[in-house]
């Protein structure tokens, strides 16, 4: 896979060059295309949690810092959909408790991407 005429390993290779192993491969394109100081996860889910949390009950909110404290801990591949089962069993320990704790499948689908808007919607050094 190439982004911007540089492969993966490319960008994983830059990313410990710039010591930005803790940060996004998102953050390795801006310093590439602006010079931007990388952001590290922590920084992005500490500046974006806020506006995350607004309008959220108090179960939901413990789910994404769930999720929030497995993003920081391992990477954008965290957020994708397809772990949203994994990171529901891991929580709940099975999806249908987790149903029943965030209200219905579509409900717990949208809440997980949804606030992932926040993370890359401003940026901030």
């Amino acid at each position: 896979m190439t982004i911007t005429g540089f492969g993966i390993e490319d960008l994983i290779t830059l990313q410990k060059l710039i010591d930005a192993e803790k940060s996004d491969l998102f953050d390795v394109l801006e310093f590439i295309a602006y010079s931007a100081e990388p952001i590290t996860r922590e920084e992005r889910v500490a500046h974006a949690q806020a506006r995350i949390f607004e309008l959220l009950d108090p179960k939901q909110k413990e789910f994404l810092d769930f999720v929030l404290s497995k993003y920081i801990d391992v990477g954008v591949e965290e957020l994708d959909q397809d772990k949203l089962p994994d990171l529901l069993e891991l929580k709940y320990h099975t999806v249908n408790d987790a149903m029943e704790q965030l209200g219905g499948a579509d409900k717990t689908k949208g809440l997980f991407i949804d606030f992932q808007q926040y993370l890359y919607n401003v940026r901030f050094a």
